[in-house]
């Protein structure tokens, strides 16, 4: 260590030892320079033997050298006050540039506002004069709610709706597979179909996530198009920030609430015995939080009478029949479709959602086949629900399963430090009985449930520490369960480690 010491100050010692020297020669210079007893020492020497015109060359001396110090200290001074005038102009300009961007920023603002305002107009049939003032202020006797009032008149003289009777869930399915095939030319694997069917019976929510086209907005819009009640499609934008971006709002200009086309369609579910569904394609280019909070909490309410939104503070003589002290009741025969896809573009998902939403993978393209001509049913939410239900009470969940399930628990807890709780628990109580009824297998429901809505949370840990435990679950999988009985959990689990 010595020697590399020893090397590293001689190596250094050239560039250190002349800065130093150039520090010094600085000031010995500028000492020389205006030390005045310099000048004094030779006015001494030789004032002895200058004598008359002599005095006046050393004054001359004197003079021209005290001029030239004044020239330096001038020079010095102008460039120091033009060195702080270039500051200040440079201060001033880049407080001009901040002032230019807050009037941009202000400018931008002003026609976010503005085009809000002519959509308003547009949807809300509010027309504009010359100088841009409302003209068509609410009247009187209209209501604030075209489009909800519309409905009500719509539904006074709606004919009554023969619904097809539904027997059996694996029928079901069966024939939206068909049906699509048939149809609409969309493929699907029946085991995803089962799937999809089920998530109905645990979560009013269900995410679609996988790579682009595989079919995800195509399946949602296929079940609509089956259940003959068109999907409605909210195309999210990024600029979403709150649920007034689902419902609408109330303008205080016109008086007239600017409804959305989801909120019109609520409304006119609460009229209907079919089943309803929305689909928020591309959910997660907003946070879902944001917009969809309010959903996520009212549906978690056990009692539909709870499902309630405020629209508007107070109740108005026009307002629309269904609308209570300015209150929409959520319809118990709507469910909520998301589409999600995972790049840099989109912001993941929080566990608030995927716990209260049933996700569902579609990550490849199903070959054609061939399927005989289906045509679409009118299916009834109460004629659904029946089928729901008959299937928790004739498939429950085996007690030795949930046994099972209860031991995974606690392994992971003691494992990994992650619980999952009662909801998840109680989704499995409803998911895996529909699965079951729609053709499919209990453990396979099971698997895929603990597969999507636990172990998905693994990926939240650090990897490198929880590498040696993956083995040891796998092997707790296997002896539990049964051996490859947890295929895709296993499979998930494998992958995982390949990540790390």
């Amino acid at each position: 260590m010595n020697v590399y010491g020893e090397f590293f100050l001689k190596f250094m010692e050239p560039f250190f030892g002349g800065l130093i020297n150039l520090v010094k020669e600085l000031g010995s210079t500028l000492f020389q320079i205006f030390n005045i007893l310099n000048y004094v020492d030779v006015i001494r020497e030789y004032i002895s033997e200058l004598s008359g015109a002599g005095i006046v060359i050393i004054i001359l001396a004197a003079l021209c050298l005290l001029l030239i110090f004044g020239l330096f200290f001038f020079f010095i001074y102008k460039m120091i006050s033009k060195y702080i005038r270039y500051r200040h102009k440079v201060r001033h300009q880049d407080s001009l540039v901040d002032e230019i961007d807050s009037l941009n920023n202000e400018v931008i603002k002003l026609k976010s506002a503005n085009e809000r305002f002519v959509n308003m107009s547009d949807s809300a049939n509010v027309t504009l004069d010359e100088s841009g003032n409302v003209s068509n202020v609410l009247g009187e006797n209209e209501s604030r709610f075209f489009n909800l009032t519309k409905v009500d008149e719509e539904m006074e003289n709606r004919e009554e709706v023969e619904y097809t009777r539904v027997d059996n869930l694996e029928a079901l399915c069966q024939s939206f597979l068909n049906y699509a095939a048939s149809k609409m030319g969309l493929y699907y694997d029946i085991n995803l179909i089962r799937l999809f069917v089920a998530a109905f019976a645990s979560n009013r929510l269900i995410v679609l996530q996988g790579i682009s086209g595989t079919g995800k907005t195509s399946l949602a819009y296929a079940w609509g198009n089956f259940v003959s009640n068109r999907t409605i499609i909210a195309s999210v934008q990024p600029s979403w920030r709150d649920s007034s971006e689902l419902f609408g709002y109330f303008n205080e200009f016109t008086k007239r609430f600017n409804e959305t086309e989801v909120l019109t369609k609520m409304y006119e579910a609460r009229y209907t015995d079919s089943v309803y569904l929305t689909l928020l394609d591309e959910m997660n280019i907003s946070r879902v939080e944001y917009y969809f909070a309010e959903m996520l909490s009212i549906l978690e309410l056990p009692s539909e009478d709870e499902w309630v939104v405020d629209l508007v503070p107070n109740e108005w003589p026009t307002d629309p029949k269904l609308l209570e002290n300015g209150r929409l009741k959520i319809p118990g025969n709507m469910w909520y479709v998301g589409t999600i896809n995972n790049d840099d573009s989109t912001f993941m998902l929080t566990d608030k959602v995927y716990d209260r939403a049933m996700p569902i993978n579609i990550d490849e393209k199903h070959a054609a086949f061939d399927a005989p001509d289906t045509d679409a049913i009118m299916l009834s939410y109460t004629n659904f629900v029946e089928l729901l239900t008959k299937a928790k009470d004739d498939h429950p969940v085996k007690e030795e399963t949930l046994n099972k399930v209860a031991e995974m628990d606690n392994y992971v807890i003691a494992h990994f430090r992650i619980a999952f709780g009662n909801r998840i628990v109680k989704q499995l109580c409803d998911f895996v009985p529909a699965y079951i009824a729609c053709g499919g297998d209990e453990m396979v429901a099971v698997d895929y449930l603990i597969c999507h809505k636990i172990l998905r949370k693994f990926e939240q840990l650090n990897l490198s520490y929880i590498r040696s435990e993956i083995d040891g679950f796998i092997n707790f999988l296997n002896e539990t369960f049964g051996e490859g009985v947890m295929k895709e959990c296993i499979i998930y689990l494998e992958r995982l480690k390949k990540t790390i």
